[in-house]
């Protein structure tokens, strides 16, 4: 995947960056970790076994789902043979190996390595990352299935069936190095629980989140006041997301009738950028994010669709009697521009941070709903909150609980970038 910087004023900063970013000396790893992704298939017959069923009982219930069986065991089948490509090209160059999954992959094995190799598509390169601390140890993605992932943060899809010869560009060194920046979380006040929750296993278990933050909290800690500032263990590759963890299935008994019915509820809290004044928002949630994560969910929140473009200009035409001419070709170029104005450099130590769905009135404002920062607090006035690290760890969030997130620069991801 070659990578393309953003147009606009962020282009300038983009093209010195990549410049910046010198020739490799060769890279000869003895020892490479390789994580492999679970499959939809492996999933759920993880979950089958949880419930004692058989592999006839987990086909039934796939099928009264919509799903195909045979096309979640193809797209397995699809992944181990890649995965097994990968680990033979290591080991034929005489690198030693360990290939492990999830539960398996531990900071030991992080040590051990002399680099990690992210084998699946880009949540399991957000996973490799998240045991990775420091600017010295490469963690490279393969993308194992292209056809159903994306990949952004993988080597170029065409080195999934040959990654010999990506091997050899690593080792000759015809690659060049890429630092991507990081976010760090302190969190202190009275609504602060430390205690992170794994979302996979949550999904595994059928958990809600609430109960799944509940049965993982100790209660030494519950019961101590946490005033005390603790830096989370965990480092966001992609983004911070902040907001109610329930906020559409949240029941209430009415007066009259012992009947249930939802409500949404916003989520509420206050923010201070860069030391400035703390304002109040009631949102549906605070997106935090790197340049990694900016082409990520940050920007499908921010992106503009083409027929908003269009009733823009065509207002805007109106309203300024000017005589623009407004035709598809206009309006395509207009709504590129301003979407990847969106995109940022990984490298840039800064954070986009981007208010969802701002509730505005004389008490909450919404302005800025969205921009650049390089310290982000955030004072939870929330009763059911999450904090959410690249959509993998979530930490409890609630009422008093102050959040500080900032770069630092050692706290960065090495990563290569091998063109296509």
């Amino acid at each position: 995947m070659a990578l393309s910087g953003p147009r606009g004023p962020a282009a300038a900063l983009w093209s010195r960056a990549s410049r910046a970013l010198s020739r490799a000396a060769a890279f000869r790893p003895r020892r490479v970790a390789v994580l492999s992704k679970t499959t939809r298939l492996e999933f759920e017959r993880q979950r089958s076994r949880l419930k004692g069923e058989a592999e006839g009982e987990l086909e039934e219930r796939l099928s009264s789902k919509g799903s195909s069986y045979s096309g979640l065991l193809e797209r397995h089948r699809v992944h181990n043979n890649n995965v097994r490509r990968l680990v033979d090209t290591l080991r034929a160059e005489g690198i030693e190996v360990q290939l492990v999954k999830r539960r398996d992959y531990t900071e030991e094995t992080v040590q051990w390595a002399d680099a990690i190799i992210s084998a699946g598509g880009d949540g399991t390169m957000l996973l490799s990352a998240s045991k990775v601390f420091g600017r010295i140890k490469p963690v490279i993605g393969v993308n194992t299935d292209p056809e159903r992932s994306q990949g952004h943060l993988c080597l170029p899809v065409r080195y999934t069936q040959c990654f010999s010869e990506a091997l050899q560009k690593l080792r000759r060194g015809e690659f060049r190095w890429q630092w991507r920046q990081r976010i760090r979380i302190c969190l202190e006040g009275a609504g602060m629980k430390a205690n992170p929750v794994d979302l996979h296993e949550q999904q595994l278990s059928l958990e809600q989140h609430s109960i799944a933050h509940c049965s993982t909290a100790q209660p030494a800690s519950c019961s101590r006041s946490n005033s005390e500032a603790q830096l989370l263990p965990v480092r966001a590759l992609n983004e911070v997301f902040v907001g109610e963890s329930l906020s559409s299935r949240h029941h209430c008994h009415s007066h009259k009738q012992s009947l249930k019915f939802s409500l949404h509820r916003a989520s509420y809290y206050e923010i201070s950028i860069d030391d400035g004044p703390w304002e109040k928002h009631k949102n549906s949630g605070l997106n935090m994010c790197t340049g990694t994560g900016s082409r990520a969910w940050s920007y499908n929140i921010n992106k503009l669709a083409s027929q908003e473009v269009e009733d823009l200009l065509s207002i805007v035409k109106q309203r300024s009697l000017v005589n623009l001419t407004i035709d598809q070709d206009f309006v395509q170029q207009v709504t590129e521009h301003y979407n990847q104005s969106l995109v940022f450099c990984p490298e840039e130590p800064k954070i986009f941070f981007s208010i969802r769905e701002p509730i505005v009135n004389r008490v909450f404002t919404s302005h800025p709903h969205r921009g650049f920062t390089s310290k982000m607090c955030v004072r939870s006035r929330c009763w059911d909150a999450c904090m959410v690290v690249d959509g993998g760890t979530s930490f409890e969030f609630n009422d008093g609980a102050i959040a500080t997130l900032t770069v630092d620069e050692d706290d960065a991801l090495c990563t290569v970038v091998l063109e296509d």
